[in-house]
């Protein structure tokens, strides 16, 4: 028996009403949005190709008040600092995920992990920055690369710490009890079997958490601070990117705010390409 005949047809119409309201109010928030996102980016474009020159990557950044210079230094040294933290947080990141996954369904360590891992996923880069500072710039007494390093590595690990354990919770137990029916030990089912079919969702959640740590500017200011010269020691101050766009940003010089736009879009590039990459390797996870 149909009962929705008995239900009043001015409940109907004033669902629909409600539900047009907000579909409404949705797109118009999403409008908004996409308006201010827009107007962000084209102006970042604008001013930041003008800036964008052969000079830019062949010139370390100028002293104050003269002309010219580029971002060469600001460059390799975020490339440095963000490479080095992938090797850091890699290996951490996906070990700990595996373990979460694979053997910490009752641990206590696993629970303590895992909260920890959620405060650590909330709490401002900067209290991070500051963390670093504390323990590894004040006690060896002067800014460096690798407290830099350290810095970025303790925000990326907890994303690719999450990102992991999730991924791997999504492969089916049939394949591990399959592997488990073959007499195959449990550290190569996790190693060879779980970790191989989750390897795209993992790979994801790796370039997302470079993707959030190449723009990150207060850990690094506390961390490796900054350095005018060109620099591939990692154990003194290093130039990097976000603190570059910082301190040119706010100058009083023309040419210092042209290359902080320069390096603003460089920066956006980056973070643009790995999130495109980290969208199409899920895609094709999902699509596999």
């Amino acid at each position: 028996m149909n009962n929705t005949s008995n239900i009043d047809p001015s409940i109907f119409s004033r669902r629909k009403r409600v539900n047009k309201i907000g579909l409404t109010l949705s797109m118009g928030a999403m409008l908004l949005g996409m308006v201010f996102l827009l107007w962000i980016l084209s102006i970042l474009v604008i001013k930041g190709f003008s800036a964008i020159d052969l000079t830019l990557f062949t010139h370390s950044t100028p002293a104050p008040g003269s002309d010219g210079g580029g971002l060469a230094n600001a460059i390799v040294g975020s490339l440095l600092l963000v490479g080095f933290c992938t090797l850091i947080s890699t290996p951490i990141g996906v070990l700990a995920g595996l373990y979460l996954s694979e053997y910490g369904d009752r641990s206590r360590v696993a629970s303590v992990t895992r909260f920890v891992t959620d405060i650590m996923l909330s709490a401002p880069s900067i209290v991070i920055g500051l963390f670093v500072y504390a323990f590894v710039v004040a006690q060896a007494k002067h800014f460096s690369g690798w407290a830099g390093t350290i810095a970025l590595a303790l925000i990326a690990i907890p994303v690719v710490v999450r990102t992991t354990e999730n991924m791997l919770r999504l492969v089916p137990g049939s394949l591990r009890e399959a592997a488990y029916a073959l007499g195959t030990p449990k550290w190569k089912v996790a190693f060879m079997i779980t970790l191989r079919a989750a390897q795209s969702g993992v790979m994801t959640g790796i370039l997302l958490a470079l993707a959030r740590v190449s723009g990150e500017t207060a850990p690094l200011l506390f961390t490796a601070l900054n350095n005018q010269f060109f620099s591939t020691n990692m154990n003194a101050p290093m130039a990097n990117l976000p603190v570059v766009i910082f301190q040119f940003a706010m100058s009083p010089y023309d040419n210092w705010v042209e290359l902080a736009w320069g390096g603003a879009l460089l920066i956006t590039f980056a973070v643009l390409g790995l999130n495109i990459l980290a969208r199409v390797v899920f895609r094709e996870k999902v699509q596999g």
